[in-house]
C-alpha cells in the first residue's frame, strides 16, 4: 500500500527535524518556518533560559493570535448574516409591496 504522506526535513529554533503529514511540502515548510520565526522572537524578545520555555511562550503566541483571528472571523461571521437577513427582509417586503399592487 502506497502511502501519500510527504516527508520533509525542517529546522525549528536550531534543531532538526524530519515532518511527516499529508499536506503539500511547501505548505509544511511555511508552518515550520512560522513556528522558527516566533521561537526566535520570543527568544530576542524575553530572553528565556531553555528552549523548552521558548517553546511555550512561543506556543502561548501563536494560540493568542489563533483566538483573536477565530474572534474576528466569528465577529465578521455574524455581521454577514445580519446583513444578508435585511436583505432578505427588503426583498420580502418589496415583493410583497408588488403582489399587493397587482
Amino acid at each position: 500500500m502506497r502511502s501519500d504522506k510527504h516527508v520533509l526535513k525542517v529546522r525549528i529554533y536550531g534543531a532538526d527535524y524530519s515532518i511527516r503529514g499529508q499536506a503539500d511540502t511547501d505548505y509544511i515548510k511555511t508552518v515550520a518556518d512560522f513556528v522558527d520565526a516566533k521561537m526566535v522572537e520570543v527568544d530576542r524578545t524575553v530572553r528565556v533560559d531553555s528552549a523548552l520555555k521558548v517553546a511555550i511562550l512561543a506556543s502561548l503566541n501563536i494560540a493568542d493570535q489563533l483566538f483573536h483571528e477565530r474572534s474576528e472571523k466569528d465577529t465578521l461571521r455574524t455581521e454577514l448574516e445580519d446583513k444578508i437577513r435585511q436583505l432578505n427582509d427588503l426583498i420580502d417586503h418589496r415583493l410583497s409591496e408588488r403582489s399587493v399592487a397587482e
